[in-house]
């Protein structure tokens, strides 16, 4: 197996004795495309920065390639940084903007021009090469700012929230764009991002931050199916927790009576749970259906069932979002997921009607209740 490229050991960074990120140990792959995900203020950015070298380590130490760079400035470190507002410079043409690194390296004409050709093919900017900052858009300008990162032949290429200054639909292109390039490449990019769905569709592993700490580090369906903990189930997508006891555990199943709804379930669970925890059932809202559904009659041995009452309807185009409330009022609603296909309404399934809400066995995660 082979050594990691990036290796975070023990990273630390306090300000005022405020601390932002606290011992810190990660490891990324060459050729990865990695995510830090977490809410603002979690600590991500000044973790790239520490990475980056423009921030400098309360404590621990930043490896690359093998190398300490605790004493290594920003400017030798074999990383190059995509910021959110892209600093292009106005007064330059696109040509000139991803040539200037290369520039300052003495790099003869001659290569200076073909590298600046390749990358101009590499972003799709080609034939655009003289045009000013002011005649490009917002999704050309960030292709701008990748080329001149990408230019200098970096072993990293960290992107703090490249895509946040877009609008919705030119961040769906540019989300395609970013994956592509990365993999065209094969140069390890580090990208933080507070967006989930941006995460969880882009990058090949994430880490989840939380008040400066990492919280989990997986794929994403990974983070998705099986979330470690509460904060990285509710931030990763919906989700409907739900509190329990664990009252027997045999052969893989883990028996919860529901603290607010006095009913037992079943849940498959490979974790070391034992009689008398508190756990949090976790369900995510498209695997949850109502009895009449295909769901229950041919899985009538393995699904769990709660009684509500159905509160409201919401719909989103593709599929509607439906909330089903309880006789306790203190538990929040259940929330369901159903394509537009299903007729949630068939059957007298109404606003108000009583409602029978199902799962699989295998649909739900249990984490410890923290």
């Amino acid at each position: 197996m082979s050594a990691p490229l990036i290796s975070l050991q023990g990273l630390s960074k306090s300000f005022q004795g405020n601390d932002v990120v606290k011992c810190v140990d990660l490891t990324i792959d060459k050729g990865e495309f990695f995510g830090i995900l977490g809410p603002s203020g979690c600590g991500k950015t000044t973790l790239l920065k520490m990475i980056a070298g423009l921030e400098e380590p309360s404590a621990g130490r930043v490896i690359i390639d093998g190398h300490d760079m605790s004493a290594v400035p920003a400017n030798r470190r074999p990383v190059n940084t995509v910021f959110q507002s892209y600093a292009i410079f106005p007064h330059m043409s696109l040509e000139d903007n991803i040539s200037y690194g290369l520039k300052l390296k003495g790099i003869g004409s001659e290569e200076l021009k073909k590298r600046v050709l390749d990358m101009l093919d590499v972003v799709d900017l080609k034939g655009l090469e003289r045009r000013w900052p002011d005649q490009l858009s917002g999704g050309q300008l960030q292709r701008v700012a990748l080329a001149r990162a990408l230019i200098m032949e970096p072993k990293v290429v960290l992107l703090d929230e490249p895509l946040a200054a877009l609008d919705a639909k030119l961040r769906e292109t540019m989300k395609y764009e970013l994956v592509k390039i990365q993999k065209e490449i094969g140069v390890t990019f580090i990208m933080v991002t507070h967006d989930q769905q941006e995460a969880l569709s882009m990058m090949d592993k994430i880490a989840v931050m939380n008040g400066g700490i990492i919280q989990q580090v997986d794929q994403p369906n990974l983070l998705y199916e099986k979330p470690k903990n509460l904060f990285v189930a509710n931030f990763i997508g919906s989700a409907n927790c739900l509190m329990g006891r664990v009252t027997k555990v045999e052969k893989g199943r883990t028996h919860i009576m529901l603290a607010d709804l006095n009913q037992e379930i079943i849940a498959f669970s490979y974790e070391n749970f034992k009689v008398s925890d508190c756990v949090q059932v976790i369900i995510r809202p498209e695997k949850l259906a109502f009895q009449d559904t295909e769901l229950s009659s041919n899985h009538e041995k393995t699904i769990n069932r709660v009684s509500g009452e159905l509160l409201e309807i919401t719909y989103h185009g593709g599929v509607s979002t439906l909330r089903v409330g309880f006789k306790n009022k203190n538990l929040k609603p259940l929330i369901i997921s159903q394509l537009n296909n299903q007729d949630q309404t068939k059957d007298g399934y109404r606003i108000g009607s009583h409602v029978e809400v199902c799962w699989r066995l295998d649909a739900a995660t249990l984490v410890a209740d923290s």
